[in-house]
Protein backbone atom coordinates (compact mmCIF):
# COMPACT_ATOMS: atom_id res chain seq x y z
CA UNK A 1 0.00 0.00 0.00
CA UNK A 2 1.35 3.65 -1.13
CA UNK A 3 2.50 5.60 1.85
CA UNK A 4 0.76 8.95 1.92
CA UNK A 5 2.85 12.07 1.10
CA UNK A 6 3.92 14.37 4.36
CA UNK A 7 1.59 17.26 5.18
CA UNK A 8 4.01 19.62 5.33
CA UNK A 9 7.35 19.57 2.77
CA UNK A 10 9.65 21.61 3.17
CA UNK A 11 12.70 21.87 -0.01
CA UNK A 12 15.87 23.01 0.35
CA UNK A 13 14.74 26.37 2.09
CA UNK A 14 17.24 29.06 2.22
CA UNK A 15 16.84 32.84 3.97
CA UNK A 16 19.07 35.33 4.44
CA UNK A 17 18.97 38.53 5.66
CA UNK A 18 21.34 40.63 3.55
CA UNK A 19 24.57 38.93 3.84
CA UNK A 20 23.35 37.00 7.04
CA UNK A 21 21.91 33.28 5.80
CA UNK A 22 19.56 32.59 8.91
CA UNK A 23 18.53 29.52 7.19
CA UNK A 24 20.94 27.37 4.74
CA UNK A 25 19.31 24.28 2.54
CA UNK A 26 16.59 23.21 4.95
CA UNK A 27 14.51 20.35 4.11
CA UNK A 28 11.81 18.80 6.43
CA UNK A 29 8.68 16.37 6.47
CA UNK A 30 6.15 16.66 8.88
CA UNK A 31 3.32 14.24 9.22
CA UNK A 32 -0.33 14.84 9.38
CA UNK A 33 -1.08 15.00 13.21
CA UNK A 34 2.57 15.36 14.28
CA UNK A 35 3.66 17.06 17.01
CA UNK A 36 7.27 18.42 15.72
CA UNK A 37 9.45 20.46 18.08
CA UNK A 38 11.97 23.14 16.40
CA UNK A 39 14.71 22.84 18.99
CA UNK A 40 17.99 24.94 19.39
CA UNK A 41 19.92 27.83 20.29
CA UNK A 42 18.94 31.51 20.38
CA UNK A 43 19.53 33.23 16.84
CA UNK A 44 20.29 29.25 15.31
CA UNK A 45 17.11 29.75 12.89
CA UNK A 46 14.03 28.36 14.35
CA UNK A 47 12.04 30.81 14.64
CA UNK A 48 13.25 32.11 10.63
CA UNK A 49 12.29 28.49 9.89
CA UNK A 50 8.58 29.04 11.08
CA UNK A 51 7.86 32.56 9.58
CA UNK A 52 8.93 30.88 6.73
CA UNK A 53 6.39 28.05 6.77
CA UNK A 54 3.51 30.80 7.94
CA UNK A 55 5.04 33.19 5.17
CA UNK A 56 5.63 36.05 7.18
CA UNK A 57 9.37 35.68 5.86
CA UNK A 58 9.59 34.57 2.19
CA UNK A 59 12.65 32.41 1.80
CA UNK A 60 14.61 33.39 -0.71
CA UNK A 61 15.26 30.20 -2.23
CA UNK A 62 13.03 26.80 -2.10
CA UNK A 63 9.83 25.88 -1.71
CA UNK A 64 6.65 25.09 0.99
CA UNK A 65 3.92 22.71 0.26
CA UNK A 66 1.04 21.84 2.71
CA UNK A 67 -1.18 19.24 2.08
CA UNK A 68 -0.54 18.87 -1.58
CA UNK A 69 -0.43 22.80 -2.37
CA UNK A 70 2.76 24.97 -3.26
CA UNK A 71 2.02 27.75 -0.70
CA UNK A 72 5.88 29.08 -1.48
CA UNK A 73 4.87 32.23 -2.28
CA UNK A 74 1.54 33.31 -1.00
CA UNK A 75 0.72 35.49 1.97
CA UNK A 76 -0.14 34.83 5.37
CA UNK A 77 -3.87 35.10 4.69
CA UNK A 78 -3.85 32.79 1.65
CA UNK A 79 -2.11 30.00 4.08
CA UNK A 80 -4.06 27.76 6.62
CA UNK A 81 -2.32 28.31 10.13
CA UNK A 82 -3.19 29.24 13.30
CA UNK A 83 -0.56 30.70 15.20
CA UNK A 84 0.47 31.08 18.73
CA UNK A 85 3.69 33.83 19.75
CA UNK A 86 5.55 33.89 23.24
CA UNK A 87 4.10 37.87 23.56
CA UNK A 88 0.37 36.29 23.52
CA UNK A 89 -0.80 39.26 21.37
CA UNK A 90 -4.30 39.24 22.52
CA UNK A 91 -6.40 42.18 22.09
CA UNK A 92 -6.64 44.10 25.11
CA UNK A 93 -10.24 46.34 24.66
CA UNK A 94 -11.14 43.30 23.42
CA UNK A 95 -13.09 40.27 25.81
CA UNK A 96 -12.37 36.84 25.85
CA UNK A 97 -14.84 35.61 23.99
CA UNK A 98 -14.45 38.64 21.20
CA UNK A 99 -10.48 37.58 20.91
CA UNK A 100 -11.26 33.96 20.77
CA UNK A 101 -13.98 35.38 17.76
CA UNK A 102 -11.86 37.35 15.62
CA UNK A 103 -11.22 35.43 12.84
CA UNK A 104 -14.07 33.76 12.58
CA UNK A 105 -15.38 36.60 12.46
CA UNK A 106 -13.46 38.00 9.83
CA UNK A 107 -14.52 34.90 7.76
CA UNK A 108 -17.87 36.46 7.83
CA UNK A 109 -19.02 33.19 9.44
CA UNK A 110 -22.76 33.59 11.29
CA UNK A 111 -23.06 35.03 15.00
CA UNK A 112 -24.66 31.46 16.03
CA UNK A 113 -21.95 29.56 14.60
CA UNK A 114 -19.66 31.95 16.29
CA UNK A 115 -21.07 31.97 19.42
CA UNK A 116 -21.01 27.77 19.33
CA UNK A 117 -17.52 27.81 18.42
CA UNK A 118 -16.83 29.83 21.10
CA UNK A 119 -18.13 28.35 23.63
CA UNK A 120 -16.51 25.05 22.63
CA UNK A 121 -13.35 26.60 22.28
CA UNK A 122 -13.96 28.28 25.77
CA UNK A 123 -14.74 24.28 27.49
CA UNK A 124 -11.78 23.05 25.65
CA UNK A 125 -9.36 24.97 27.59
CA UNK A 126 -10.99 25.12 30.80
CA UNK A 127 -12.08 28.38 30.95
CA UNK A 128 -15.99 28.39 30.34
CA UNK A 129 -16.94 30.99 32.80
CA UNK A 130 -14.12 33.34 31.70
CA UNK A 131 -15.36 34.90 28.49
CA UNK A 132 -16.72 38.35 29.74
CA UNK A 133 -13.48 39.34 30.96
CA UNK A 134 -10.39 41.16 29.31
CA UNK A 135 -7.00 39.85 28.69
CA UNK A 136 -5.48 42.32 31.65
CA UNK A 137 -8.06 40.37 34.22
CA UNK A 138 -6.16 37.12 33.30
CA UNK A 139 -2.80 35.31 34.93
CA UNK A 140 0.15 34.45 31.55
CA UNK A 141 -0.91 30.44 31.55
CA UNK A 142 -4.97 31.63 31.85
CA UNK A 143 -4.08 33.69 28.41
CA UNK A 144 -1.60 31.85 26.50
CA UNK A 145 -4.65 29.46 26.78
CA UNK A 146 -7.19 32.22 25.51
CA UNK A 147 -3.97 32.76 22.63
CA UNK A 148 -4.53 29.25 21.91
CA UNK A 149 -8.08 29.13 21.41
CA UNK A 150 -8.18 32.04 19.34
CA UNK A 151 -5.54 29.71 16.96
CA UNK A 152 -7.75 27.40 17.18
CA UNK A 153 -11.24 29.11 16.19
CA UNK A 154 -10.85 28.84 12.79
CA UNK A 155 -9.97 24.63 12.92
CA UNK A 156 -6.62 25.43 10.59
CA UNK A 157 -5.09 22.50 9.55
CA UNK A 158 -1.47 24.02 11.13
CA UNK A 159 -1.07 24.57 14.07
CA UNK A 160 2.27 27.21 14.73
CA UNK A 161 3.85 27.71 17.97
CA UNK A 162 6.30 30.21 18.81
CA UNK A 163 7.52 30.09 22.13
CA UNK A 164 4.51 29.76 23.75
CA UNK A 165 5.51 29.08 27.24
CA UNK A 166 8.68 31.14 27.79
CA UNK A 167 7.15 33.73 28.96
CA UNK A 168 5.73 31.58 32.22
CA UNK A 169 7.06 31.00 35.87
CA UNK A 170 8.38 27.23 35.74
CA UNK A 171 5.39 25.68 37.57
CA UNK A 172 2.65 27.35 34.94
CA UNK A 173 5.18 26.06 32.61
CA UNK A 174 5.29 22.66 33.22
CA UNK A 175 1.23 22.00 33.88
CA UNK A 176 0.12 24.04 30.46
CA UNK A 177 2.48 21.92 28.27
CA UNK A 178 1.11 18.68 29.25
CA UNK A 179 -2.32 20.60 28.46
CA UNK A 180 -1.19 21.63 25.47
CA UNK A 181 0.24 18.29 24.29
CA UNK A 182 -3.64 16.95 25.49
CA UNK A 183 -5.16 19.03 23.39
CA UNK A 184 -3.01 18.66 20.02
CA UNK A 185 -3.76 14.88 20.88
CA UNK A 186 -7.36 15.00 20.69
CA UNK A 187 -8.12 17.67 18.07
CA UNK A 188 -5.10 15.70 16.03
CA UNK A 189 -4.02 19.13 14.22
CA UNK A 190 -0.62 18.92 12.75
CA UNK A 191 1.70 21.05 14.90
CA UNK A 192 4.81 22.75 15.14
CA UNK A 193 6.65 24.09 17.86
CA UNK A 194 9.86 26.65 18.40
CA UNK A 195 11.61 26.24 21.94
CA UNK A 196 14.81 26.31 23.00
CA UNK A 197 14.03 24.62 26.46
CA UNK A 198 15.29 20.54 26.13
CA UNK A 199 12.55 19.64 28.06
CA UNK A 200 9.95 20.96 26.52
CA UNK A 201 11.07 19.25 23.43
CA UNK A 202 11.67 16.11 25.00
CA UNK A 203 8.27 16.23 26.95
CA UNK A 204 5.87 17.23 24.17
CA UNK A 205 7.24 16.40 20.81
CA UNK A 206 6.64 13.35 18.50
CA UNK A 207 9.44 14.65 16.11
CA UNK A 208 12.52 16.82 17.42
CA UNK A 209 14.37 18.97 14.79
CA UNK A 210 17.51 20.30 16.28
CA UNK A 211 19.09 23.28 14.29
CA UNK A 212 22.37 25.03 14.75
CA UNK A 213 23.54 27.81 13.12
CA UNK A 214 20.91 27.69 10.48
CA UNK A 215 21.20 24.23 9.18
CA UNK A 216 19.21 21.04 10.74
CA UNK A 217 22.06 18.83 12.57
CA UNK A 218 19.54 15.91 13.48
CA UNK A 219 15.60 14.61 12.99
CA UNK A 220 14.45 12.56 15.17
CA UNK A 221 12.01 11.06 18.02
CA UNK A 222 12.95 12.23 21.55
CA UNK A 223 14.34 8.95 22.38
CA UNK A 224 16.78 8.65 19.73
CA UNK A 225 17.53 12.34 19.63
CA UNK A 226 18.81 11.86 23.70
CA UNK A 227 20.24 8.27 23.22
CA UNK A 228 21.81 8.35 19.61
CA UNK A 229 22.99 12.18 19.23
CA UNK A 230 24.33 11.90 15.68
CA UNK A 231 26.63 15.24 16.33
CA UNK A 232 28.88 16.52 19.20
CA UNK A 233 26.48 19.75 18.96
CA UNK A 234 23.34 17.59 19.70
CA UNK A 235 25.18 15.59 22.20
CA UNK A 236 26.31 18.81 24.15
CA UNK A 237 22.94 20.83 23.60
CA UNK A 238 20.62 17.78 24.88
CA UNK A 239 20.84 16.92 28.47
CA UNK A 240 24.32 17.22 30.23
CA UNK A 241 27.75 15.07 28.64
CA UNK A 242 30.91 14.51 29.15
CA UNK A 243 33.25 15.35 26.80
CA UNK A 244 36.83 14.77 26.83
CA UNK A 245 39.81 14.26 23.94
CA UNK A 246 40.71 10.61 22.83
CA UNK A 247 42.65 9.00 20.80
CA UNK A 248 41.45 5.83 18.86
CA UNK A 249 44.27 3.01 19.49
CA UNK A 250 42.73 0.08 18.21
CA UNK A 251 39.91 -1.75 17.61
CA UNK A 252 37.15 -0.50 19.83
CA UNK A 253 39.28 0.95 22.44
CA UNK A 254 40.21 4.92 23.34
CA UNK A 255 43.13 6.14 25.04
CA UNK A 256 42.13 9.48 27.35
CA UNK A 257 44.95 10.55 29.57
CA UNK A 258 47.09 7.25 30.66
CA UNK A 259 43.79 4.92 30.52
CA UNK A 260 42.86 2.76 28.21
CA UNK A 261 38.86 2.29 27.88
CA UNK A 262 36.72 0.17 25.60
CA UNK A 263 33.50 1.08 23.71
CA UNK A 264 30.57 -0.82 21.37
CA UNK A 265 29.58 0.16 17.96
CA UNK A 266 27.96 2.25 16.32
CA UNK A 267 30.34 4.79 17.44
CA UNK A 268 33.48 3.27 15.89
CA UNK A 269 35.50 6.12 14.15
CA UNK A 270 38.94 5.63 12.19
CA UNK A 271 42.28 5.69 14.59
CA UNK A 272 43.06 9.14 15.64
CA UNK A 273 42.00 11.52 17.33
CA UNK A 274 38.40 12.27 18.60
CA UNK A 275 35.99 13.35 21.43
CA UNK A 276 35.14 10.78 23.34
CA UNK A 277 31.51 11.71 25.58
CA UNK A 278 29.55 9.96 28.01
CA UNK A 279 26.26 11.32 29.91
CA UNK A 280 26.47 12.04 33.81
CA UNK A 281 24.23 9.45 34.29
CA UNK A 282 25.72 6.65 32.83
CA UNK A 283 29.01 6.51 35.02
CA UNK A 284 28.47 4.14 37.57
CA UNK A 285 29.61 3.98 41.10
CA UNK A 286 31.52 -0.23 41.74
CA UNK A 287 33.83 -1.94 40.45
CA UNK A 288 31.93 -4.21 38.63
CA UNK A 289 32.08 -4.27 34.97
CA UNK A 290 34.40 -3.03 32.33
CA UNK A 291 36.31 0.36 32.08
CA UNK A 292 36.69 1.00 35.74
CA UNK A 293 38.89 4.11 37.74
CA UNK A 294 39.78 5.23 41.18
CA UNK A 295 38.59 8.78 41.31
CA UNK A 296 38.45 11.83 43.56
CA UNK A 297 35.69 14.27 44.59
CA UNK A 298 36.02 17.35 43.80
CA UNK A 299 33.06 19.37 43.91
CA UNK A 300 29.49 18.33 44.87
CA UNK A 301 26.42 19.95 43.40
CA UNK A 302 22.65 19.27 45.17
CA UNK A 303 20.06 19.13 42.29
CA UNK A 304 17.05 17.47 44.34
CA UNK A 305 16.87 13.96 43.54
CA UNK A 306 20.41 13.33 42.69
CA UNK A 307 23.51 14.96 43.04
CA UNK A 308 26.42 15.99 40.39
CA UNK A 309 29.58 15.52 41.39
CA UNK A 310 32.62 16.39 39.60
CA UNK A 311 35.34 13.71 39.53
CA UNK A 312 39.65 13.78 39.22
CA UNK A 313 41.01 10.39 38.72
CA UNK A 314 45.54 10.26 37.96
CA UNK A 315 44.37 7.93 35.05
CA UNK A 316 42.40 10.65 33.59
CA UNK A 317 45.30 13.38 33.48
CA UNK A 318 43.77 16.95 33.74
CA UNK A 319 40.90 15.70 32.52
CA UNK A 320 37.55 15.70 35.19
CA UNK A 321 34.35 13.97 34.67
CA UNK A 322 30.56 14.78 36.01
CA UNK A 323 28.46 12.08 37.24
CA UNK A 324 25.40 12.08 38.76
CA UNK A 325 24.42 9.77 41.63
CA UNK A 326 20.62 9.05 43.39
CA UNK A 327 20.45 10.80 46.43
CA UNK A 328 20.41 7.37 48.17
CA UNK A 329 23.51 6.85 47.06
CA UNK A 330 25.24 9.41 48.30
CA UNK A 331 23.85 9.23 51.92
CA UNK A 332 24.23 5.60 52.36
CA UNK A 333 28.56 5.95 50.70
CA UNK A 334 28.56 9.32 52.54
CA UNK A 335 29.88 10.89 49.17
CA UNK A 336 31.29 13.97 49.59
CA UNK A 337 34.37 16.83 48.58
CA UNK A 338 37.17 14.54 49.13
CA UNK A 339 35.97 11.14 49.27
CA UNK A 340 37.38 8.17 46.80
CA UNK A 341 35.07 5.73 45.49
CA UNK A 342 35.81 3.46 42.34
CA UNK A 343 33.63 4.35 39.29
CA UNK A 344 32.93 2.87 36.27
CA UNK A 345 32.01 3.66 32.37
CA UNK A 346 29.99 1.11 30.70
CA UNK A 347 31.30 0.70 26.83
CA UNK A 348 27.94 0.88 25.49
CA UNK A 349 27.61 4.67 27.03
CA UNK A 350 30.60 5.72 25.47
CA UNK A 351 30.26 7.71 21.90
CA UNK A 352 32.86 9.18 19.63
CA UNK A 353 32.82 11.96 17.87
CA UNK A 354 35.42 14.03 15.15
CA UNK A 355 35.40 16.98 17.28
CA UNK A 356 34.84 19.16 14.55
Amino acid sequence: MPQSPPYLQINNLTKKFGEFVALSDVSLDVTEGEFVCFLGPSGCGKTTLLRAIAGLDIQNFGSVHQAGRDVSSLPPAERDFGIVFQSYALFPNLTIEKNIAYGLESLGKPQVEIHSRVEELLTLIGMPDQGKKHPAQLSGGQQQRVALARALAISPGLLLLDEPLSALDAQVRVKLRHEIKALQHQLGVTTIMVTHDQEEALTMADKIVVINAGVIEQIGTPEEIYNEPATQFVAGFIGAMNFVPAIINGENNIQIGQANFSFEPPWQRSTGKCIAAIRPEDIKVGSEGANTLEAEVMEVEFLGPFVRAELASEALGEHRIQADFSANRVRSEQLSTGSRLIVSLPPQSIRLYTGE
